[in-house]
């Protein structure tokens, strides 16, 4: 169970406002997934806690994201969390792919074992490529104002947004009457490098607190409002945990500074630990 604090006032009418999914769909390119890729199968498994239902923190601040419709080819991103070739990225990213995928030099290594979660928006990915070493996860919650770093793929660029945390939040998945999870708001600053378009394809990546420990993964954003919603760290846990996968704390690095965080997202680029992953549907 992830620690509460820093939370939305009660006192707050809920309110709602339309959230943009982070996928960016694009048309599939079959010459990036090597010999043998249209024989490969996907195994997907589904996770789900609540069994009783969890209760839900009482929160005033909602969000819907909004139903984007059959999934199509798509790019996201995804991050190491063990060395021995475990992955966590978003689970609208793997819903639905015949085929996954991540980006190597020599091309899109092929990703064959994910467990989604029924609960929040994350996947695990297990049987992937090993890493160097792996990123460290929590589920405390930030305090209020506190910085957080978003790293991923945005529009296939590799960027750092910056922004600092507002509180925990609801978002239902699909519309009204979707399902309900809790995650965590986020203020948008500043991006690195400079840029205003949409934020699609930072989808599945880590949001990284001032500790340098992965406090959510990136799964939504309202652009008019410059909001960032990220999973709650408790169902990321819960999900790691039944994978039965990760097998190490991680690594972790202080990030006092933008500046930290722009160096730290550098070397997991060079390192390959954090990475595009690709979605092919038939």
């Amino acid at each position: 169970m992830s620690k509460r604090s820093g939370g939305t006032g009660r006192g707050c009418l809920p309110w709602v406002l339309g959230c943009v999914l982070l996928g960016v769909w694009f048309s599939g390119n079959e010459d990036g997934w090597g010999d043998g890729w249209n024989d490969a199968t996907l195994s997907v498994e589904r996770f789900d806690p609540r069994s009783p239902r969890r209760p839900m923190p009482d929160i005033g601040e909602t969000f819907v994201i909004a139903d984007p419709g059959p999934q199509q080819d798509s790019q996201g991103t995804a991050f190491a969390v063990d060395r021995d070739g475990t992955w966590l990225t978003a689970q609208h990213v793997t819903n639905n792919c015949d085929r996954l995928g991540l980006v190597s030099d020599g091309g899109i290594e092929q990703l064959v074992d994910v467990l989604e979660s029924a609960e929040a928006d994350v996947s695990v990915i297990r049987q992937g490529p090993q890493a160097r070493f792996a990123l460290a996860l929590t589920q405390d919650i930030p305090e209020v104002g506190s910085l957080g770093y978003h790293m991923g793929f945005p529009a296939g660029v590799p960027s750092v947004v910056l922004s600092r945390y507002i509180g925990q939040t609801y978002a239902q998945r699909g519309g009204p009457g979707g399902a309900t999870e809790p995650m965590l708001a986020w203020a948008e600053g500043e991006r690195l490098p400079s840029s205003d378009g949409p934020l699609g394809g930072i989808s599945g990546g880590p949001t990284f607190d001032q500790q340098g420990r992965v406090v959510g993964v990136n799964a939504a954003s309202t652009p008019r409002r410059g909001r960032v919603l990220t999973t709650d760290p408790g169902a990321i846990l819960r999900l790691v945990d039944a994978s039965a996968a990760v097998n190490e704390a991680g690594e972790i690095a202080q990030l006092a500074n933008p500046a930290s965080a722009v160096a730290l997202f550098r070397v997991l680029l060079g390192d390959g630990i954090i990475r595009q992953v690709y979605c092919d549907v038939r």
